[in-house]
């Protein structure tokens, strides 16, 4: 019997500056999503904590730190607090559309105000429509733009105010990167709800997981991940529930949203 798809080749980034511990350098192992398998591929490395950027997956693969751990939601089990229920009670009129993976200007100036607010001196800072297209439409996998909008009316479709590039993999949704309105105060709490809204759509789809990234214990800045339990991580004996432990919180909605990793400069 012969493997669906061929063994991949793996390559190693050289190391760069860590953006989420001081002091520490990065390195990632990736290989190409290509072919027919792709999607299978896909799904195989992101059951062992791998992360999809274009036609690229890749994971950390830093010398003397393993502090990024891949981290999902239980999609089937997941109850929400209630400071969650009453944030999809605020969001619940907006109208969500899974859109195919081909972008617009109106999302490209959303993700650019998101940018400008939220990581004005990040790795995406100098993004421009291009690489914004690169990002989304160079997918060799099931993939979504999921946009958020304001109610509907007079027959026309309502402000864009978030959307999320979203992979279909076969046990789950991998949420790739997420941006919202960052202006827009009657709409506090849009990146939780598009989180909510994920972990929604995969219970509701019967898929078991909603893959957040990685999170690295002790940093406020990847707290948001685990407000949203069951959660499980990714250890050497495979996938296990935890209670990490509660951080002091942050400001509303300053925490990045899945995924900011650009896997290779």
């Amino acid at each position: 019997m012969t493997a669906p798809f061929r063994f991949p080749r793996f390559f190693v980034t050289t190391p760069s500056p860590c953006p989420y511990l001081p002091g520490k350098t990065e390195r990632k192992v990736f290989t190409e999503l290509s072919g027919p398998h792709a999607g299978e591929l896909n799904d195989a490395l992101g059951r062992i904590g791998f992360r999809r950027s274009q036609s690229v997956a890749y994971r950390p693969s830093c010398q003397g730190c393993s502090a990024c751990v891949s981290i999902r939601v239980v999609a089937e089990a997941f109850t929400p607090s209630a400071t969650q229920r009453r944030t999809l009670r605020r969001h619940d009129d907006l109208e969500v559309s899974a859109c195919k993976p081909w972008t617009t200007d109106e999302q490209f100036q959303l993700l650019r105000r998101y940018l400008s607010a939220r990581h004005p001196g990040g790795g995406m800072a100098d993004m421009d429509e291009f690489d914004f297209a690169d990002m989304v439409e160079q997918t060799p996998v099931k993939s979504f733009i999921i946009e958020y909008r304001e109610p509907s009316a007079n027959g026309r479709p309502g402000k864009l105010v978030a959307a999320c590039l979203t992979d279909q993999q076969g046990d789950g949704l991998s949420m790739i990167y997420s941006f919202f309105d960052p202006d827009h105060s009657e709409r506090e709490g849009l990146g939780t709800f598009v989180i909510l809204d994920h972990i929604r759509r995969a219970a509701e789809a019967k898929l078991a997981y909603v893959y957040l990234g990685y999170w690295v214990d002790g940093s406020a800045r990847m707290q948001y991940k685990t407000r949203f339990r069951p959660v499980e991580r990714l250890t050497a004996a495979g996938w296990q529930r935890f209670d990490p432990p509660e951080l002091k919180p942050m400001p509303a909605e300053r925490a990045p949203l899945p995924s900011k990793e650009r896997p290779i400069a």
